[in-house]
């Protein structure tokens, strides 16, 4: 009971920590191209998680939701969702710190270790079907 008391506590703990720093997502061979906030609200116009923003959006070229695209592709090298990827998308802090890389790439030496980044590409499959649900079981 105790281990489980513990893991409660802990995620809570980083839960708080993440929800108080923004996560921004870039892409691109020279992580120039802006690919939405990782922990923003679904309201926001920044949101991966706003299915009607540019970066929440299954049919946006800005979306790592767009399964066509070029950061939303389980075959592009500009993707986290492609295993092999060579230039995943970079997670950054609001005040520019590296966090490591968006990336199912378990060779990338710089893959985040931040638990959003762990349960993105865990389910990455499931949250491009209900992005908003999803939303909600992680941060409400």
């Amino acid at each position: 009971m105790s281990l489980k008391k513990s893991f409660i506590f802990l995620s809570l703990l980083l839960s708080s920590y993440f929800l108080a720093q923004t996560l921004h997502l870039y892409g691109g061979a020279d992580k120039d191209q802006y690919l939405g906030c990782l922990n923003c609200d679904t309201f926001d116009k920044n949101s991966v998680w706003n299915r009607y923003s540019d970066y929440g959006n299954v049919y946006s070229s800005k979306s790592i939701w767009n399964t066509y695209g070029n950061y939303g592709s389980q075959y592009s090298t500009y993707s986290p969702w492609n295993a092999y990827a060579s230039y995943p998308p970079a997670i950054v802090d609001q005040d520019g710190n590296f966090l490591g890389f968006l990336t199912l790439n378990t060779y990338t030496s710089e893959r985040s270790e931040l638990e959003l980044a762990f349960i993105l590409c865990k389910h990455h499959e499931d949250i491009k079907k209900d992005i908003s649900g999803w939303y909600d079981r992680l941060f409400r």
